[in-house]
């Protein structure tokens, strides 16, 4: 029986690496993709060139790894059209890929902090789904159609001075849920995730931006207590890819330990 295909973003580590490993535990073919370079105005590294070539590593022959930046949609549409050419269609998409930055309250944010943020966390979403979709929407049946983003609980609720974070968030929601709208009748569904404190570079990022350790969100994080782990988020993402989800569309998925649900 023939593999379905996905593509994940920001997928060297973290969320995204997590996907990648539990899609292929699942029976998927994976392509994955990330930035694999630091982001000018990001204080904290991004994953490397090892990372994501021990993604694929990990995968054996049900992953193919590239280098791609979910700001250029060229790079996009030849990661999705990789996939076909690669592994014969596209199932699904998982936009994975975002940074982080906090500690200025929103009248003191530059352009550029704004720009950055938004242009990976939230268009980066839009062309990732710019790209897969049409792919997705001529993939031979039996049709498994799938588009996840990760948003975050930062999209569901404020949060200060985190600004142009927590609005790129919530943009990632909309747009899942519009997206939604849009795929009525095509078989595909289109649905978000929102984690709470997962234990990420992200996180890590979070806790230095505030004067912290990432264990004193643990304590935030009720009733669940503790951080969220990548392949908990991972878990709630390829189910959402999988046949069991297909009633499940234009949703947010929260895997934030209760948190949002005591605020």
């Amino acid at each position: 029986m023939n593999r379905p295909v996905a593509l994940v973003t920001g997928a060297a580590r973290g969320i995204g690496a997590a996907t990648v490993a539990h899609l292929v535990a699942d029976g998927w073919s994976v392509v994955a993709v990330d930035i694999c370079a630091d982001v000018p105005t990001i204080e904290y590294s991004l994953a490397s060139p090892d990372e994501l070539a021990a993604v694929g590593t990990a995968g054996g022959g049900h992953v193919m790894t590239m280098n791609a930046d979910v700001r250029s949609q060229v790079e996009l549409e030849d990661a999705a059209e990789a996939a076909v050419e690669h592994f014969g269609r596209l199932d699904a998409a998982v936009a994975a890929a975002g940074v982080f930055k906090a500690r200025t309250p929103l009248w003191e944010v530059s352009d550029t902090e704004w720009n950055t943020i938004t242009d990976i966390d939230l268009t980066g979403v839009f062309q990732t789904a710019r790209a897969a979709i049409p792919r997705i929407l001529v993939s031979a049946e039996p049709r498994r159609g799938r588009f996840v983003a990760v948003s975050s609980s930062a999209g569901t609720i404020g949060l200060s001075k985190m600004a142009p974070y927590v609005a790129a968030k919530h943009g990632v929601i909309g747009l899942v849920k519009a997206l939604a709208v849009d795929l009525a009748g095509t078989g595909i569904t289109s649905n978000a995730v929102a984690p709470g404190s997962t234990r990420t570079a992200i996180l890590e990022a979070s806790a230095a931006a505030f004067d912290t350790d990432i264990n004193e969100f643990a304590a935030h994080q009720r009733p669940l207590g503790r951080l969220v782990e990548p392949s908990e988020v991972a878990a709630a993402i390829c189910w959402l890819c999988s046949a069991d989800a297909a009633a499940v569309t234009g949703t947010v998925v929260p895997v934030d330990g209760g948190m949002t649900s005591t605020l």
